[in-house]
């Protein structure tokens, strides 16, 4: 599935948007809504719907993922994706964001695993930070320390530092999986000295009283 390096995520957007192509998304959202779970259907009603196009529509694509994501089609967001990547299209970072979580949400945390295993192998050091924490969201919810731990030793050998929200999953996981002792490091390393608070309608910052403050 993961065939070449995926394109920065602003490159999406280099080009102007094109005319109608708010309008082509919708089309498509509206068309892969009404499909039955079949890749035959789904990939030839997509096909069908660049048909006419003298440049693939990736700027209508890209929408159209928005439209699904926020909508929460779990579903057409892994079949609309998993056939852009068949086109070699739309291989961005952001992309396979939303499908790990998608296949997450669709309760197909198995395959989520699987590409992500793939993703790492073949780009390694270019895995962006997102990545690494989408993982770790993932077993988070799904109640999997142990699976936890094992993203959070990869970011650690290949020197990707958490942010705040992945830092206390990671906190949570050394304490569930009854490594206690090196929870609190964890924390002391990687959540910042201060934080902010709004009071009386300003924002303000003030020092954590303590690792899990």
């Amino acid at each position: 599935m993961v065939s070449k390096k995926p394109n920065k995520d602003h490159r999406l957007w280099i080009r102007k948007d094109s005319a109608g192509s708010g309008k082509k998304a919708l089309c498509l959202v509206n068309t892969v809504s009404k499909l039955p779970n079949e890749k035959e259907a789904v990939y030839g009603a997509l096909d069908r719907w660049t048909a006419f196009e003298s440049e693939f529509p990736i700027i209508a694509a890209a929408k159209a993922l928005e439209m699904l994501k926020k909508r929460r089609k779990w579903l057409q967001i892994i079949q609309v994706t998993k056939w852009l990547m068949s086109k070699g299209q739309v291989l961005t970072w952001t992309t396979y964001d939303t499908l790990l979580l998608a296949l997450s949400m669709d309760g197909r945390v198995d395959e989520a695993e699987s590409i992500w295993n793939t993703i790492l192998q073949t780009y390694t050091r270019s895995v962006p930070k997102k990545l690494f924490s989408r993982m770790i969201q993932i077993y988070n919810t799904r109640h999997l320390p142990d699976k936890v731990l094992e993203i959070y030793a990869d970011m650690e050998e290949l020197g990707v530092r958490p942010d705040e929200d992945t830092t206390r999953r990671i906190g949570r996981a050394f304490a569930t999986s009854g490594q206690e002792d090196k929870q609190k490091p964890v924390l002391e390393k990687y959540l910042k000295k201060w934080k902010y608070i709004h009071f009386n309608g300003e924002r303000v910052r003030v020092r954590r009283a303590g690792p899990l403050a």
